[in-house]
């Protein structure tokens, strides 16, 4: 499904993910959906230091913007 995604291209202007082979790069839906459904928020979420870490839980977002 991520191949058919009219946005795709525009997407990839800000996705900021780092996961090597991540099939659901740009992908914005499927990715938010994806994260959502494991407790976790996407890379976009984080600052770019926090993002490398690869921890997306929501106690690493509170973490990473100091809430």
């Amino acid at each position: 499904m991520a191949a058919q995604c009219s946005n795709k291209d525009r997407n990839m202007a800000f996705c900021t993910c780092s996961y090597p082979g991540c099939s659901k790069h740009a992908v914005c839906c499927e990715c938010i959906q994806s994260h959502l459904q494991s407790r976790q928020l996407p890379g976009c979420c984080f600052p770019r230091d926090a993002e490398k870490t690869y921890d997306r839980s929501f106690e690493a977002f509170a973490r990473a913007w100091n809430l």
